[in-house]
């Protein structure tokens, strides 16, 4: 009985630590990723300000060419939106929507994964002589929860190198076409 009594201590103790442990953690995450295009900002904002041309880089839609997409309001610039459905998880289901765009500066998209929550990301434009520092960031509330907020402590993990890895696509297009 005694053994009993110290394991559920053990265990409520671990509760009590987790869930206090989580609210101490932030609830606003950032993911930041930066990348240098040999192209000065006219040549890469085209292919930030259209979805359209994000699917040509994504890193994600290119994981499931099954991918359902659609399209509304214009090319590009504000209004411009696109909803997404796969099978696949690391795809899933959503929609994204062109909220702000300064030109060759600045674009800032509202992103809805549905029960997964909300987001915003955006790509601010930094010309560096003849090359452009393209700086993409996500950012996102993880909730009140402390369940929420400890798995924000992965997003940098889990949504990081898929930022490196569209980055580095984005690169290659626009360095593609300059040539």
């Amino acid at each position: 009985m005694r053994a009993l009594k110290w394991i559920l201590g053990v265990v409520l103790a671990l509760a009590a630590v987790f869930v206090v442990g989580g609210l101490l953690l932030p609830r606003e995450v950032t993911v930041a990723r930066s990348a240098t295009v040999q192209a000065p900002p006219e040549a890469v904002f085209p292919h930030v300000n259209s979805l359209r041309q994000t699917m040509e880089w994504s890193p994600w839609l290119s994981r499931d060419p099954e991918t359902e997409v659609t399209f509304s309001g214009p090319e590009s610039g504000v209004g411009a939106a696109m909803s997404w459905s796969s099978d696949d998880p690391q795809v899933g289901q959503g929609s994204q929507e062109i909220v702000a765009s300064t030109e060759n500066r600045e674009v800032v998209t509202a992103l809805d994964f549905g029960a997964m929550g909300t987001a915003e990301a955006r790509f601010l434009l930094r010309p560096e002589g003849d090359e452009t520092q393209v700086t993409w960031t996500l950012d996102t509330d993880m909730g009140a929860g402390p369940m929420g907020r400890w798995m924000g402590l992965m997003m940098d993990r889990w949504v990081g190198a898929d930022y490196d890895r569209g980055l580095a696509n984005l690169k290659a297009r626009v360095e593609g076409a300059g040539s």
